[in-house]
């Protein structure tokens, strides 16, 4: 069997598309990005950013790719987030130079390679235990390097980080004092209110985790222990944690593609923040198969091409037809008027971004209907 080739290129076996391409032409199922709304996207976070006065520290395991965090930062963003020590290992050798791992590390080896990483980027990590503070100093000598430490609270999410003023204290004492390291601030992401789609629901979330937020940097501060950073908010939450004089840095992610769960949380005006505020940029492609059945379509984006974690996609721009259930290798398409007919191509939504593009190799980037750039996910699988 053939590949397409397409302006030199073979489509369809490594790669879905090709410069040059009219959308049409694109293979299916894959992940397309529209590069006019994504441009628009990110300026639209980095200047709410700007406004509050705050940093914003792009979160990368979203999207997973060294040239989409580059964009992010050309336009103003102070750095990433990741989550893993191999996430961060591939945006720092793709040029990134401010990572924060928010996270904490505790394997001996992924300690070794943490500490590895300042010779090419100022590398930051979350601790929530005395313990891995000597991990930590202990590495960070070995290899001559000095790793920055974050005091993780939780602050409302139920999963790592202290409970604590006088814990945040202690810890913060623990990291200042150990060679090799370098207290920088304190780690405080929210994260169990950020699908909530009331607004005044989130808001009482955030104000408690605020609350927490502000004890433990004036105990700190009267300790002679500043916080360089303070960081947390995501795209649910921006603008709670920008508005309220304490945190400085803010960590969303999702904005830049717009899933459908965050598209579904309201502003405060009790308008769909994808229709107020950021618009969706990324979608999961694919193509109709069969359609046997007189009221549904099959198409070809099933189980392996997205996740379903946070809910179904959304047909694009449609109401006549709806992504009703998936299997593998298929999705079903209700199709109540029989619109749909085998080769028709359509846009999804994807429901969660995140490990949706985590089983990706490649974005394709469309402009005006055309492929301009095929994007690489850099980080694609990377979860050691």
């Amino acid at each position: 069997m053939n590949a397409i080739t397409f302006n030199g290129l073979e489509v369809g076996y490594d790669i879905p598309a090709a410069p040059g391409m009219a959308e049409a032409e694109v293979q299916t199922p894959c992940l397309i990005v529209d590069l006019d709304a994504l441009d628009r996207n990110i300026a639209k976070m980095q200047g709410l950013a700007n406004q509050m006065g705050v940093r914003l520290r792009v979160h990368g395991k979203m999207h997973k790719s060294a040239d989409i965090a580059l964009m992010q930062i050309a336009a103003g963003a102070c750095g990433i987030c990741c989550q893993k020590v191999s996430e961060a290992e591939a945006f720092a050798r793709a040029g990134v130079k401010d990572v924060l791992v928010s996270n904490q590390v505790r394997d001996p080896a992924k300690i070794d390679r943490l500490a590895r990483l300042p010779r090419l980027a100022r590398t930051i990590v979350c601790v929530d235990d005395p313990a891995n503070v000597a991990d930590l100093s202990a590495a960070a000598r070995r290899h001559g390097t000095t790793l920055e430490c974050l005091v993780e609270i939780d602050c409302g999410a139920g999963r790592c980080g202290v409970n604590s003023t006088a814990a945040v204290v202690a810890l913060a004492k623990a990291i200042a004092a150990a060679p090799g390291l370098t207290f920088s601030g304190i780690q405080a992401y929210q994260g169990a209110m950020q699908h909530m789609q009331d607004w005044a629901d989130r808001k009482a979330k955030i104000d408690i985790a605020v609350a927490m937020v502000k004890d433990a940097v004036t105990a700190l501060a009267a300790e002679g222990l500043d916080c360089a950073i303070v960081g947390g908010g995501g795209t649910g939450s921006y603008g709670f944690e920008g508005s309220s004089g304490v945190y400085n840095e803010l960590q969303c992610g999702s904005y830049a593609f717009m899933d459908a769960d965050y598209g579904r949380i309201h502003d405060r005006d009790g308008k769909r923040i994808d229709e107020t505020e950021f618009e969706h940029a990324l979608f999961l492609f694919t193509q109709v198969m069969s359609h046997t059945k007189a009221d549904r379509a099959v198409c070809d984006a099933g189980l392996k091409a997205q996740s379903v974690d946070s809910g179904l996609p959304v047909v694009f721009g449609r109401t006549d037809v709806k992504y009703i259930k998936c299997s593998d290798e298929h999705g079903v398409i209700e199709d109540p008027a029989g619109v749909l007919k085998p080769g028709d191509k359509l846009r999804l939504v994807p429901g969660h971004c995140d490990p949706t593009c985590n089983v990706h190799d490649w974005y394709v980037g469309l402009r005006a209907g055309r492929v301009e750039r095929l994007i690489p996910v850099t980080a694609r699988g990377m979860g050691l």
